[in-house]
């Protein structure tokens, strides 16, 4: 069977995760990809096509001068709604479009949300910079973006007409939204879903850098949110049509009241997601690929529920060059087992984004006890060291 997998740059999520899963499945493989030269530099076995895979039309036309698809499938925050279409076009499992769609667009899923009745959040939409009369402090970002790409707190209108200007010139043609600011512990919930079943994979506690930025510094695992809570976002899901496949969903909890930030209908990136099969002891990104070819989901998972485990992310704090820094590692220390992969190499050099951009490297420590696990990842990363030249 022909899976069409649709990819913007090499990830680890795509090339340690699911093609991998794909070749156990015994699924032959054809990338289509904007970036046709990494991902042949990356992925030498497998198909390459390229393809201007934002565009849909292309997508399904480049499908149909090929290989007959029997699934598609990407883990792009950027191109669920393309791929939707196509698996929708050619009648194959896929996720409703519709929701891709309002996942992907802040704006429509903060009316959607609204419309409901499931909560309601201020917000309002920008092509140029321009003062508002708004619940300050109030979120800045792009409507569509990604990654805590340009996404910053602002305390008034003259800080808002300032930073809308900074992120236009960067973006031009971009659409800006404002929101207010939701108070609260920020977390996420993984599921994973065939538009019957759901399951609730668990999910994370997540620290931030300081304001005004709002970069993913630290994630620690929680095996089960409280069930009041779960049961708030997933209402809020269900008002999206959020349902099919893998979804990470960002969240705050105040006062009990659980609000969604935003919805990536994908499976959660940036080595999360390798951490959670492991954690888990499930074959994840197969059962994944396995809904997209039509298989419905088990009544039950056999998810191991009793790990504790925590991902780091040291970041650069200044603009330069990258001269110094550790290599790979795979070790276990007092029963908790470290990989630390590196994400910048030596001798490249970087603006200072105040995004996930500014990753150096990623640690993943997994154990069974949440102390232990915390004590060694600070002992591993205190002995590391990252070099950076102005």
């Amino acid at each position: 069977m022909r899976l069409y997998l649709l990819a913007l740059n090499p990830t680890d999520s795509v090339t340690e995760g699911f093609l991998p899963a794909a070749a156990r499945l015994g699924l032959d493989v054809t990338v289509l990809t904007d970036q046709p030269g990494a991902h042949r530099r990356t992925c030498p076995d497998i198909e390459v096509l390229e393809c201007d895979v934002r565009d849909f039309r292309a997508v399904v036309a480049r499908m149909s001068d090929r290989h007959r698809p029997g699934a598609v499938f990407t883990n792009s925050d950027h191109l669920q709604t393309q791929a939707a279409l196509a698996a929708d076009y050619f009648g194959l499992p896929g996720k409703d479009w519709r929701a891709a769609l309002r996942c992907k667009d802040k704006a429509e899923m903060r009316r959607r949300l609204a419309a409901a009745g499931v909560d309601t959040v201020w917000s309002a939409e920008l092509t140029e910079p321009a003062p508002l009369d708004a619940p300050y402090p109030c979120v800045v970002k792009p409507r569509e973006g990604v990654a805590s790409e340009d996404v910053v707190l602002v305390d008034g209108p003259e800080d808002l007409v300032t930073r809308a200007k900074e992120i236009l010139e960067r973006r031009p043609g971009t659409t800006l939204v404002v929101e207010e600011y939701l108070p609260g512990e920020l977390y996420t919930l993984e599921t994973l879903g065939d538009g019957r079943v759901r399951h609730v994979l668990g999910g994370f506690r997540t620290e931030l850098s300081p304001p005004p930025y709002f970069v993913e510094e630290r994630l620690t695992f929680v095996p089960a949110h409280p069930e009041p809570v779960v049961a708030q976002v997933l209402g809020q899901l269900d008002a999206l049509g959020v349902g099919f496949g893998a979804c990470h969903t960002e969240f705050v909890v105040h006062e009990g009241r659980a609000r969604i930030i935003e919805v990536n209908y994908r499976a959660i990136g940036d080595q999360c997601d390798l951490l959670l099969a492991r954690l888990l002891g499930i074959p994840l990104f197969e059962i994944v690929l396995r809904t997209h070819l039509g298989e419905p989901l088990p009544a039950g998972l056999d998810v191991h529920r009793d790990g504790a485990a925590v991902v780091e992310y040291p970041c650069a704090d200044r603009a330069g060059t990258l001269t110094y820094a550790p290599d790979a590692t795979d070790l276990t220390v007092d029963g908790v087992r470290l990989t630390y992969r590196p994400l910048r190499a030596v001798g490249e050099r970087h603006e200072l984004y105040r995004t996930n951009r500014d990753y150096l490297g990623v640690l993943r420590a997994t154990g069974t006890d949440q102390e232990t696990v915390d004590r060694v990842a600070a002992g591993f990363l205190a002995t590391c060291r990252w070099e950076i030249q102005a």
